[in-house]
């Protein structure tokens, strides 16, 4: 720890207590890596002073040789566990090319004058039977010493109890890659072959916590499996795409028609020894409403596989945000973003787009896809064009769009490197996995910035 801790912290909604290794927000436990717990005790502990990044890094890592990135990773977990918003809520400041600084009032209080002690986070379960003097508690340091006197249902009621518990799959982490197959299509309408796998990975790519293996790299592992890169990704192909690359699960999805109602499955599979990791189901009353049931199980699977209900909450925009209402529009989008993305056919692109903005004259994803691939085609002018309109629909889509779209804006239409340069720095804090690092490169390069293009290509490859 950076200094002797003797107090508790509050700043904001935030209850932090070093003793027990504890952040709490507004009663509740905020999950941290340790390194990122240090970095915000030093911050806290710096009562509003610059820490600088040698500084920080000296007292996180003192016996270690880290790359600068590794802080760069934990200050951007920082900022999600604590809610910081672009142009809003700020508790951790960046002074640029020097280091951090805690920006909020924060309240101390030494441990001596709590009368109560600081709440212990019950992981596991409380058992209460009858006539039991008081709760069994496991505490998120472990299980406290505990006498009991009791009779042999008790103590079977309790091991049944632990064994529901601990024979959960285990969730997947951040670091998790996961395969998502195309949906297995009984209905006959070929309109949801693309469409509902592109609208699923729209969705939980709102996600900061999963993270699914890029359509291009799907294309390169097909490609080594001597398959067409845009070969139809069926259950059994993913899992061997995701043992191929050492990943950790296949989504794999259902879609069948009963009557006029549709029944949409979503199962989650450990892709090493086909253990199940997750299932939600979801029935739409007809064709209409066969996305808005794909963005329930979508958000009910994100939970499952280990992301907090917080996190999803703060980011599931509904999915005509997302993607678009319509079917038809969301196939010919698919369509598109295989030819420009897995393909690299920028102009074949083009139509495709265009058709998905003559069924939905709103999808600005559609218009965004479009003008990056009118610049790849040397079509500036249209280009910006198309940009400009995705700008305008910007605050109908995900948090994560709306990053990609203001990115190609402000290089696009409006040329302001150095906004954009702030729009990718704050997408890195959301979504550091997904930030366009040889976009921001060529940025910190344009502006004279040498040392932070070296850092963002690093990141890139």
């Amino acid at each position: 720890m950076p200094q002797e801790t003797k107090s508790l912290y509050e700043f904001g909604q935030f209850r932090f207590d070093p003793r027990e290794h504890l952040l709490l927000c507004g009663g509740k436990p905020v999950s941290l890596s340790p390194k990122a717990f240090e970095i915000l005790l030093a911050l806290i502990q710096s009562n509003g002073r610059l820490l600088t990044k040698a500084e920080l890094m000296q007292q996180v890592w003192p016996d270690s040789f880290v790359e600068e990135s590794n802080l760069t990773v934990n200050i951007s977990a920082l900022r999600r566990a604590l809610g910081e918003t672009a142009g809003g809520l700020q508790f951790i400041e960046t002074v640029p090319k020097l280091g951090y600084r805690f920006v909020a009032p924060v309240t101390e209080t030494p441990y001596e004058s709590q009368s109560i002690a600081t709440p212990q986070i019950a992981a596991v379960a409380t058992v209460r039977m009858p006539e039991t003097p008081a709760p069994v508690v496991a505490r998120r340091t472990g299980f406290r010493r505990w006498r009991l006197v009791a009779s042999a249902p008790l103590v079977a009621a309790i091991l049944v109890s632990a064994f529901l518990i601990f024979s959960r799959p285990a969730k997947l982490t951040d670091k998790d890659v996961i395969v998502l197959a195309d949906f297995a299509n009984s209905t006959g309408d070929a309109v949801f072959d693309d469409a509902l796998r592109q609208g699923l990975s729209s969705e939980l790519e709102q996600s900061p916590f999963l993270n699914l293996m890029s359509d291009e790299r799907i294309g390169q592992t097909l490609s080594l499996m001597a398959r067409p890169k845009d070969t139809r990704l069926t259950r059994d192909l993913a899992s061997e795409v995701c043992q191929r690359t050492a990943s950790a699960a296949v989504l794999h999805g259902t879609i069948n028609q009963i009557g006029t109602q549709y029944l949409l499955t979503l199962k989650a599979m450990n892709c090493a020894n086909g253990d199940s990791l997750g299932s939600a189901e979801e029935q739409a009353a007809d064709k209409n409403h066969v996305l808005d049931a794909l963005g329930k199980i979508a958000s009910r699977m994100r939970n499952q596989l280990g992301e907090s209900l917080a996190s999803v909450q703060k980011y599931d925009a509904p999915p005509e945000n997302i993607t678009t209402p319509s079917l038809e529009a969301l196939k010919a989008y698919s369509l598109g973003y295989q030819a420009m993305v897995v393909k690299s056919d920028y102009a074949a692109s083009i139509p495709l787009f265009q058709r998905a903005i003559d069924l939905d004259p709103n999808f600005a994803m559609a218009y965004a896809r479009m003008g990056t691939s009118y610049s790849d085609v040397n079509e500036t002018v249209r280009g910006a064009e198309s940009v400009q309109r995705a700008y305008e629909l910007r605050k109908r889509v995900s948090e994560r769009e709306e990053f990609y779209i203001s990115e190609h804006y402000e290089i696009f239409v409006t040329g302001n490197l150095e906004a954009a340069r702030k729009v990718d720095e704050l997408s890195m804090q959301t979504y550091p996995r997904d930030t366009p690092y040889t976009n921001l490169g060529l940025i910190y390069s344009e502006l004279g910035d040498y040392d932070q293009a070296l850092a963002a290509y690093q990141n890139a490859l």
